[in-house]
């Protein structure tokens, strides 16, 4: 298991990781636990991993854990998409030639207990080849290096989850053998409540048998829980998390997706993060991403205007920073195909890039006041199913590319945001992936090989849709035709 004294030869523990370490040792030990998940989040934001026993997880934290590098070539259904045994595994990376086992290195700063599930611990881990090298297609690494440079500039990022999703109720659980495709037919649901009397008391009521228990695990498993919030779609919710600092905010985002869909399953519910399902008057759901900049010396909102000014100069630039990258960030924002049906006229969703003061229209809404240290903005861009880290590296690379450049925003709109002159949001996936594509600034900054690679895996998702006959193509041409 992993190779012998790997965290150790490599310096991969810093004193408070290894403090954290025997921390987590020692809670296996003290609390019985029997069963630690170390996990992964792969290139999509879903965790993969292995339950191992408590003796192999201590020796994980110091010899790391081998794990099967072919899962950086699998799209969102299990589908290779590159040539795997080429050179460099069809990515230019000698290291991946053949696929070989990396090696998995638990964070240990973010284990916990599961309270949902018997005697079990989790931890995240960072991925790295077998000479220590961190592997770079690795996202929670991209969002690191982008701390990094706000580090170097003297900023922390700080970030607040609003994330919407649909809890239905699971009609069976049984399994025909017609029903494990590649991917495995959706399973079938009912819905839990009616839908559009937005932030209804008694509609989050009926949902009690679930809600309580998410409202539970959620706050003991240490998410900072804010509100639970009834939304627009029957048995569509909302969760919102208070700020959160650096790199445990996407963290949190990954666990908060598999903790939900984990305790709703258990209890005859299936939880969705889709964008937009193919259930009856569904609306979209949506991820917004709430974020500032906090000056690391002072400790201080870098944001917070100056008298008379919401926003101060460096929070204006970090906005101009989105604005100005936006299209090709889009593919971070919003990776599936689905996600793009959000981006509707007059929908609460925006359409085209633009900011606005307190205007949920927009693409990037300023929330707070004249000096108001809470000050921040919105980026509604985002869907619930996006890879965090890759969303927020997204938001943090331009934001700093617009503080770097001085850049000045465009006016903010003060009327409608769908009739402004702005340039359109893309309307497809293969639409932003051009854009991406076509786009050095993310290469630059993020690194040829992740936005290469996620090019490379996004082509091969529009192909495999493309490909597909649709019931729409069925209905509107068998029989016409």
């Amino acid at each position: 298991m992993g190779k012998v004294g790997f965290v150790a030869e490599h310096r991969l523990y810093d004193e408070a990781k290894g403090a954290a370490a025997e921390a987590a040792a020692a809670a296996v030990a003290d609390q019985g636990i029997r069963t630690v998940r170390i996990m992964w989040p792969d290139q999509h934001g879903a965790l993969r991993g292995k339950f191992v026993s408590a003796r192999d997880f201590a020796l994980s934290l110091r010899n790391g854990m081998d794990f099967s590098g072919a899962l950086l070539s699998m799209d969102s259904a299990n589908h290779v998409f590159p040539p795997l045994f080429v050179e460099g595994g069809g990515f230019g990376i000698p290291e991946l030639t053949g696929f070989p086992d990396v090696v998995l290195v638990p964070d240990p700063t973010t284990f916990r207990v599961l309270p949902w599930a018997d005697a079990t611990a989790w931890v995240m881990c960072d991925m790295y080849f077998g000479n220590g090298k961190e592997v770079t297609l690795s996202t929670r690494s991209v969002m690191r290096r982008q701390l990094q440079a706000a580090a170097e500039m003297g900023f922390d990022y700080v970030a607040g989850l609003e994330v919407e999703f649909y809890i239905t109720r699971r009609e069976w659980d049984r399994i025909a053998p017609d029903q494990t495709g590649w991917p495995p037919v959706a399973p079938p649901v009912s819905m839990v409540a009616q839908g559009y009397q937005y932030l209804s008391e008694t509609r989050l009521a009926q949902l009690g048998d679930i809600l309580n228990p998410l409202r539970d695990n959620l706050e003991e498993i240490g998410l900072p829980l804010r509100s639970i919030e009834d939304e627009w779609g029957p048995g569509q919710t909302e969760i919102t998390l208070d700020p959160m600092v650096g790199l445990g905010a996407a963290d949190a985002m990954i666990i908060l997706r598999s903790a939900i869909k984990q305790i709703c399953h258990e209890r005859g519910y299936h939880a969705t993060f889709m964008c937009r399902p193919l259930l009856p008057n569904v609306s979209s759901s949506g991820w917004h991403l709430h974020e500032s900049l906090r000056d690391a010396k002072a400790g201080r909102n870098a944001f917070q205007g100056g008298k008379g000014e919401v926003l101060s100069e460096a929070g204006r630039q970090f906005a101009a920073g989105i604005l100005q990258h936006a299209v090709p960030m889009t593919v971070f924002s919003t990776p599936t195909i689905n996600g793009y049906k959000r981006f509707r006229p007059y929908s609460f969703a925006p359409d085209r890039v633009n900011w606005a003061m307190e205007n949920r229209g927009a693409m990037l809404r300023v929330q707070g006041q004249p000096g108001d240290p809470g000050s921040h903005l919105e980026n509604r861009l985002g869907e619930p199913a996006a890879n965090p880290y890759l969303y927020m590296a997204a938001n943090i690379a331009a934001g700093l590319d617009g503080i770097r450049q001085k850049l000045v925003p465009p006016p903010p709109v003060t009327a409608d945001p769908y009739q402004e002159a702005a340039q359109l949001l893309p309307t497809s996936l293969w639409e932003a992936v051009d854009a991406l594509d076509q786009d050095q600034f993310f290469r630059q900054a993020l690194g040829r090989e992740i936005v290469d690679f996620i090019v490379m895996m996004k082509r091969a998702e529009v192909a495999r849709f493309l490909s597909t006959v649709t019931d729409w193509e069925q209905n509107e041409y068998f029989e016409f035709f």
